[in-house]
């Protein structure tokens, strides 16, 4: 199935290209969510009308992202929970957990955008987490996981 994407998806292409996907992936999720189109001359016509309007509003995201990553790059957030002796959570501080504390600190942070590759934490310390804002925007937030006193 041939799309037009009408936005940047990642791992796929950019505005205007035109792709083939697996119809699944194409009628059950690029296209309901507005990233694509079906390849016809009719939407070809029509994104070519489209794209100064397009490029604009990717330009908008891109430029509040890259504003937000200069913010979340500042943010230091320390989240106390329950530990053992030797520094062990009971539990682990994920992704919503570190959304939560960022937001609270001032900085709004959605749980899908921290990236937190080798899981959840589960141990007290010092922590660089990963941020992805935008396409090409990621950010680094400083975690500090401490124990109940």
């Amino acid at each position: 199935m041939d799309v037009i994407l009408l936005q940047k998806v990642e791992n796929l292409g950019g505005l205007g290209d035109v792709v083939s996907v697996k119809a699944g992936y194409g009628r059950n999720f690029l296209i309901p969510t507005g990233r694509a189109a079906f390849a016809t001359e009719a939407n070809m016509a029509e994104l070519e009308e489209r794209r100064a309007e397009l490029e604009k509003a990717a330009a908008d995201k891109l430029s509040i992202a890259e504003k937000r990553k200069v913010k979340l790059d500042a943010v230091m957030v320390t989240i106390v929970c329950k530990a053992g002796d030797e520094g062990r959570l009971f539990g682990s501080v994920g992704a919503a957990d570190i959304a939560k504390a960022v937001t609270e600190s001032g900085v709004e942070l959605c749980k899908q955008e921290v990236r937190l590759p080798d899981g959840p934490f589960r141990v007290t310390g010092e922590f660089e987490v990963a941020v992805h804002l935008y396409f090409d925007v990621d950010a680094v937030i400083k975690l500090t996981v401490a124990a109940e006193a």
